[in-house]
């Protein structure tokens, strides 16, 4: 058996889209995951960053025995998923943002309880596990309510609670903050990293587009794009791969149709992105040279475009994704929302 938690060797899905009922051919492919080589140690936090659309619900699907790959292989608690199903099924978990949450009839407790018994949990031990859960996340006091009656957030952190119920070898997590307001996310990250310091056996994979919650939580981050893993290592260290460029923001008034093209033309500018702000704009830029800040500037005042307020600071992980992609994840999004998988 496998010393890794999850690993992926060429792993690839196609969904072909094929036409209405007339046309019966396909008509064309969606490649969500192309040649995907993960490995995830036993006990790490792992994290999946990247835009909706990038792949990453596909795969968790695929390691949670949701959907088979069209080819390659992936293997969870050292078991084939595509050969050994059973075998993985009761060695892990999964939670996605914005599910369906329970039956809304039952109360809180009776949701979960239902649910523990799916995994021959003692009913003893699954109430006892559920009230310790339920004030990790501060929902003890709704514990007798049915969930019809929750909001749309309290209702998500029942969900989230369930993934951590049976204690599973490997939890997926996939966007488990996604609609939460920032209290409730900072509960569900705390329970998060509560659950991993108990016991140093289990593993976490965690999918977010959230930048900050990244680098906050995961002991590694692999950054995906249109199916493709574009990079993987520590946080730390994605960040360190950009410390030898220099990174500033800019806040400016009206571009008078400056585009981020014209800046990246310069042969010292790496990226430049463009944001619009009430009564004018933000451009973030990384340069090879702190000196090319100089031909920026000159091409600002070329444009009659006034520099409000001028930053250097630190690569984030919103950076490494500008290196790697060459755009702002928020842009990708935009342009992604229509294939998402």
């Amino acid at each position: 058996m496998t010393d890794f938690a999850i690993e992926t060797k060429d792993l690839s899905r196609i969904y072909k889209i094929r036409g209405n009922k007339k046309e019966k051919q396909i008509r064309k492919e969606l490649v969500a995951l192309e040649n995907v080589n993960l490995t995830v140690e036993r006990g790490e936090l792992f994290g999946l960053l990247g835009p909706n659309g990038a792949g990453k619900t596909t795969l968790i699907k695929i390691l949670t025995t949701l959907l088979a790959p069209t080819s390659g292989w992936a293997r969870v608690a050292g078991y084939d998923v595509t050969q050994h199903p059973n075998l993985v099924r009761p060695r892990i978990n999964m939670v996605s943002g914005g599910e369906s949450s329970g039956y809304g009839l039952l109360t809180v407790r009776e949701n979960l309880w239902m649910f523990s018994q799916f995994y021959g949990m003692p009913s003893k031990e699954a109430n006892q596990r559920i009230v310790e859960l339920l004030k990790m996340v501060g929902l003890e006091d709704r514990i007798h309510t049915k969930s019809s009656d929750l909001s749309t957030g309290l209702r998500q952190k029942m969900n989230i609670v369930r993934g951590f119920l049976t204690d599973p070898e490997v939890l997926f997590l996939d966007e488990p903050t996604l609609g939460l307001d920032v209290g409730a996310a900072r509960d569900v990250r705390k329970l998060i990293r509560s659950w991993l310091d108990a016991d140093k056996s289990r593993t976490l994979l965690l999918t977010t587009h959230y930048m900050v919650e990244a680098e906050e939580l995961c002991d590694r981050v692999a950054i995906i794009n249109k199916g493709r893993v574009l990079a993987c290592d520590t946080p730390a260290n994605l960040k360190r791969n950009l410390q030898r460029d220099a990174i500033f923001e800019i806040e400016t008034s009206p571009l008078n149709g400056l585009t981020s093209q014209i800046l990246q033309d310069q042969p010292e500018v790496k990226k430049a992105a463009l944001t619009d702000i009430e009564g004018g704009a933000r451009l973030e830029l990384i340069l090879k040279e702190e000196s090319a800040l100089a031909s920026v500037i000159n091409i600002l005042t070329q444009k009659d475009v006034k520099v409000r307020r001028l930053t250097k600071r630190e690569p984030t992980l919103e950076d490494v994704f500008m290196d790697l992609v060459g755009q702002k994840m928020e842009d990708v999004e935009k342009e992604e929302a229509p294939h998402a998988v």
